[in-house]
């Protein structure tokens, strides 16, 4: 996989050159005043630097919302656009077959996500201990962390897949869908959302069970059900558009060729 030219080009792009980090800037300079403020701010009217108990849980949402986030918009390109080579030209002047070009950029969707999660992890411990989380709680919140990213993640390489040249209607399908699902699915059923979810986790809360036609589905299963469903969906989009791209390709100039009359010409 360290041999895929479209991996090599992202780490180029984004740790070579240095575009991508704008990205892990963005999510340190929005979490760590988040933690501060969550710590201080209560306790004025007290001791100063008490501790809260909801530290942990106000660090992990803000972390699992900025990771979903910018997994999309990395996964989308909208880092140094102008810096990636398009899908055609891998297929056309690289002779690079589509799986490899899908393998290379969930190779480094995933790179990205883990190092997200990595950068957050000092901040995410400190919160837990202050907060006095248990550590099988916190190491679960990094388990969540990491599946929620990657199975919204992948949708943005489905986005760039379908509307590589269209950067506005993949910026606006992005914030769709990530405001969608990661933040409205809490008024059409609360178990199916993240946020209730990673909350109930940690607080350790019972969700109601999905009820339908008398039959009862516990929230747990219902949920990472849903999520394993969005995440396999992605990825067979993320396949289906890069064939279909492959599938609309011209003909190249010195394959095109006719018959008259038994002879060959070329077109």
């Amino acid at each position: 996989m360290k041999d895929n030219p479209v991996l090599r080009e992202s780490l180029d792009i984004f740790f070579g050159e240095g575009h991508g980090f704008a990205v892990y800037f963005y999510l340190l300079i929005i979490l760590a005043p988040v933690e501060f403020f969550s710590l201080y701010l209560p306790s004025l009217d007290a001791q100063m630097w008490s501790g809260s108990a909801n530290l942990f849980k106000v660090c992990a949402v803000t972390a699992l919302l900025l990771t979903v986030y910018l997994a999309l918009r990395v996964a989308n390109q909208e880092f140094a656009p102008w810096r990636f080579k398009p899908v055609k030209r891998w297929v056309r002047e690289n002779g690079l077959a589509m799986s490899a070009v899908g393998q290379g950029q969930l190779a480094f969707l995933s790179l990205h996500v883990t190092l997200s999660i990595l950068l957050c992890t000092p901040l995410l411990i400190w919160a837990g201990a202050i907060a006095r989380t248990p550590f099988p709680r916190v190491a679960g919140t990094f388990l969540l962390l990491l599946f929620y990213a990657l199975s919204y993640g992948v949708w943005g390489l489905v986005t760039l897949a379908l509307w590589e040249r269209r950067a506005e209607s993949r910026q606006v399908f992005i914030r769709c869908f990530f405001f969608f699902l990661v933040i409205f699915s809490a008024v059409f059923y609360l178990p199916v959302n993240p946020v209730a979810f990673l909350l109930a986790y940690l607080g350790r809360q019972e969700l109601p069970p999905l009820s339908i036609g008398g039959l009862k589905a516990p929230a747990t299963t219902v949920h990472f059900t849903f999520h394993l469903l969005i995440g396999s969906i992605g990825l067979a989009a993320h396949r289906w558009a890069l064939r279909k791209e492959d599938g609309d390709q011209p003909l190249v100039h010195s394959d095109f060729i006719f018959r008259v009359n038994g002879a060959v010409f070329p077109w």
